[in-house]
């Protein structure tokens, strides 16, 4: 549930950015919708009230969406700001290479990685397990965050965002598959062994 919410902001992105060119008019109140701008502005204002909301349900604040809402409001600012979209379209890679380098130095620093401090009291697992799952995350984001500058150098704005939009589902959903193939041996041993007992 929580990562679907995490989508939110992206579609409210896309979805604002297909308004391109258009003025709407609503009780008196006309706004003109001017691209990755408007799109930039939505972003922001629907990560910080994101960030809101989990509070109000949680009580606490998540460091990774504390994170992210800080990089979305310093590069959406910086875009609008400037009036320059590379500031939003280098975002993602810059958040997800700050993830790579977090997770991959986790693996040398300290006794538990990232993955293991995350998930760590809730599986048990040999370490060598924790290793290639925290390489596999680490990976992902390398990869992601190198894919999104090649699209958006490489590629019309539209295409970017579309691609944003359908790349976010599409790598948050085969890296979740991917960490399942790799924990999921070890849930049928935890539960196997809670049976003996």
């Amino acid at each position: 549930m929580k990562q679907i919410a995490e989508f939110i902001p992206i579609a409210l992105f896309f979805i604002v950015y297909q308004f391109d060119g258009q003025t709407v008019t609503l009780l008196g109140w006309t706004h003109h919708f001017d691209g990755i701008y408007s799109a930039t502005a939505v972003l922001m204002i629907a990560t910080v009230l994101q960030v809101v909301f989990t509070w109000a349900l949680t009580r606490q604040f998540e460091k990774r969406l504390m994170w992210l809402a800080a990089a979305v409001l310093i590069f959406g600012g910086a875009t609008l700001f400037f009036h320059n979209q590379m500031f939003i379209q280098w975002k993602p890679t810059i958040f997800n290479w700050a993830l790579a380098i977090a997770f991959g130095l986790s693996q040398f620093i300290g006794d538990k990685n990232l993955m293991q401090r995350t998930l760590g009291s809730q599986i048990h697992m040999p370490r060598a397990v924790w290793t290639r799952l925290n390489m596999l995350w680490t990976a992902n984001f390398f990869i992601v965050g190198g894919l999104n500058l090649f699209v958006a150098y490489g590629f019309s704005e539209a295409t970017w965002v579309s691609y944003k939009m359908y790349s976010a589902i599409g790598f948050t959903l085969v890296l979740t598959i991917l960490t399942a193939v790799l924990i999921s041996p070890h849930l049928k041993e935890g539960a196997a062994e809670e049976q003996q007992l």
